[in-house]
This record gives C-alpha cells, structure tokens and sequence, in this order.
C-alpha cells in the first residue's frame, strides 16, 4: 500500500513513529528526535566535500561528485540498511535536514529496490521547528504541579510513580545535584529539548490534569530547561515531600554511590577500576562546590571521601560514604534548599511522605481532569 510523504509532525511524534535519518553523523549527533535511526546517505567526510563543491561550484557539480564518492558497492549497502529498516518498521518514514535532495534520493534507491518509503516533507529542520513553536501554547494550557523536597527525599521516586509525570533528570542524563551525573555524557542540548517537547505534548494529548515535574534550577547537569518551562514552573503550585535525615542518606547512597557503582561494573569495569572512576567524579564534585563549603569543611569531606574509598576498595564497604553523604546534606544541600523555601513564595498544596503525596497527587490529578 502507497504511503504519501507527510509534514504532519504532530501525528509523528506523538506515535513515536519510526524515523530513518539520513543526515550525515555529525549532523545526527548534534540533535536527534527519540527513536531515530541515523543511516546516512553520505559519511561526514562524503558530505564536507560536496558542501565544499555546491558552495565553489554549484548543484549539478555536487551532485556529480556525490555519484562518484558514494561508489556502487556503498550504495547497495546503505540501501541494504534502509531496506532492512523499512522491512521491520513498515509504517515509517525517512528524512534528511530540510526534506531536500539527500532524502529524495534515499526515497528513489529505495524506490529503485522495490520499496516505497514516504518522506518527512520539510525534514529534520521542520519539525524542530515545530516544537520549538508548539512550547509556548503548549504551556500556556497545560497546567503544571511541582514535586519540591531536599536532596535525597526522594522526589525522582515519586515523579516515576507518577504516570503523568515527565522526569526532566532522566531525559537530562542527570540526577540534578552536583554529584548527579550518571553517565559520561549527557544527551545533546538539541536532543533533549526535542524529548522534552514531545513528552509535554504527550501529556497534553491524553488529557487535561496536571503534569507532575521535579522542581529545578535552570541548569539539570549542564543541560538547559527552556527559559519558557522554567518560567511556569516558578508559577506553578507545589507539594512539598518529606523524609527523615536517615532515609534521605538511605536513598543518596543508593542514587550517587551503589547506582553509578553497578553501572560503571556494567560498562566492563572491575571492582578497582569502577571504585577509582566513582572516587574521581565525586572528587570533581567536591571541587565544584569547594567555595560553598568554605575551606574547612572542603577539606574534611576530601578525607571522608578518601576514608570511603578505601573501605569500597578493601572490603566493598558502601556504608562508608554515610559520613560524607550527611555532611553535604546537612552542611551544603539543606541551607540552600531553605533558603530558596524562604524567598520564592509558591503557593504549597501538601506536605508528606512518599505514601501521602502520591495518594494525594493521584487524587488531585483525578480531580483535575474529571473537573475539566
């Protein structure tokens, strides 16, 4: 069955359609949409030289050199790839930058093959365009409720309980804190923000009520909310969790300390090796913060992370962090997240636990959306 090309993004992204996108590497790398497969007409270096040549030389000169750089052995293996894609993923599209040339001629190899594959019309640059237009309206009726709490409470615990919930920190790569990152990399500003949108949009599609976010700060590791959610999120009413000093060191030594260890274990580390990365990055972490904390207590938390260190190295011993955990908890996280209570007023719905906020939330948000 003939499928036409389309530019209705919307229906694209709310479905999670599957994307083949042929933009170069370098390209794909710079900022995708969820669930994109980058296989590319042309390799990062294919497509500099004929950049290079439409600027010097123009269309039919770059299409000439394209024909010769992508040899007939090369184009039967990308069409391959698109092929076998096209195959399990029959109801998808393909796209390039601006829906141009590079996707026209990956829609006619396929074609060629005895396959027909519709095309994004617009591309890559169309529909990040329409996200980025789609953000404003999008918040201006979506109403927004804030999880607030110190460090360590919980909140990405109860955000994920949530099924209307969007967790900015996992679309971000980062658990938020100064000690929260979980990978080496985070995803691209670009990617992210394409995530972002397209979960708010989600959540707008099924329905009215509230969507629960984790309160934040401009920056979630050294990715940027847009200035347009942080702005509604600050206007936004919030509900406060609670938890004791004990479960609060419970959870940061499970999110900072034995989660980040278990990864780095899974990335093919052994126990030495993944114990002298997490002692690394949280000396980083340290050293970020080191005027905060004032000179005195920088330096004893250094000995209380090297004191932990060596217990995680001789005797596998997690609880050794405790000490450090409670110092920056109480010393550097629960001042500043005092002082933020005391001078940004918001309006607070509830107080409480994990158990009283998510039956309040959940029947808030029911409320909400049989009130609508």
């Amino acid at each position: 069955m003939h499928r036409p090309d389309t530019d209705d993004y919307l229906s694209l992204l709310l479905s999670d359609t599957p994307l083949i996108d042929t933009r170069a590497p370098v390209e794909f790398a710079q900022g995708a949409f969820p669930g994109a497969v980058n296989l590319p007409l042309m390799s990062d270096d294919e497509r500099a030289q004929v950049g290079t040549c439409y600027k010097q030389h123009g269309q039919a000169a770059a299409i000439e050199l394209g024909r010769r750089l992508v040899t007939p052995a090369l184009q039967q293996a990308r069409v391959e790839a698109w092929a076998d894609f096209a195959r399990r993923h029959p109801h998808g599209y393909l796209y390039c930058f601006r829906g141009g040339l590079r996707s026209q001629i990956s829609q006619q190899w396929l074609h060629e093959a005895g396959i027909d594959y519709p095309r994004i019309r617009g591309g890559y640059k169309a529909m990040r365009r329409f996200l980025l237009d789609s953000l404003e309206p999008l918040l201006q009726r979506l109403p927004l409720l804030i999880i607030a709490g110190s460090t360590g409470c919980g909140k990405t615990d109860l955000i994920r309980a949530l099924p209307r919930a969007v967790d900015l920190e996992g679309l971000a790569g980062h658990r938020g804190s100064s000690f929260g990152a979980v990978s080496a990399a985070q995803p691209p500003q670009i990617a992210f923000e394409n995530a972002l949108i397209i979960q708010l949009l989600k959540r707008d599609a099924a329905g009215p009520a509230p969507v629960p976010l984790e309160d934040e700060g401009r920056l979630i590791g050294r990715r940027d909310l847009p200035q347009p959610l942080l702005n509604r999120m600050k206007q936004a009413p919030v509900v406060l969790l609670e938890a004791p000093l004990e479960r609060r060191i419970e959870l940061a030594l499970r999110d900072y300390v034995s989660d980040l260890y278990a990864r780095l274990r899974q990335q093919g580390m052994d126990h030495e090796q993944a114990v002298t990365t997490l002692a690394g990055r949280h000396r980083q972490s340290l050293f970020r913060i080191r005027k905060r904390l004032g000179g005195e207590r920088y330096q004893y938390a250094g000995k209380l992370l090297d004191i932990a260190v060596q217990q995680h190295l001789k005797h596998d011993l997690l609880s050794a962090y405790e000490p450090l955990i409670a110092l920056l908890l109480t010393d550097y996280y629960d001042p500043m997240y005092h002082y933020q209570l005391r001078h940004h007023a918001r309006t607070v719905l509830a107080k409480g636990d994990h158990d009283t906020l998510l039956a309040f939330i959940s029947d808030h948000l029911q409320h909400e959306k049989g009130g609508n």
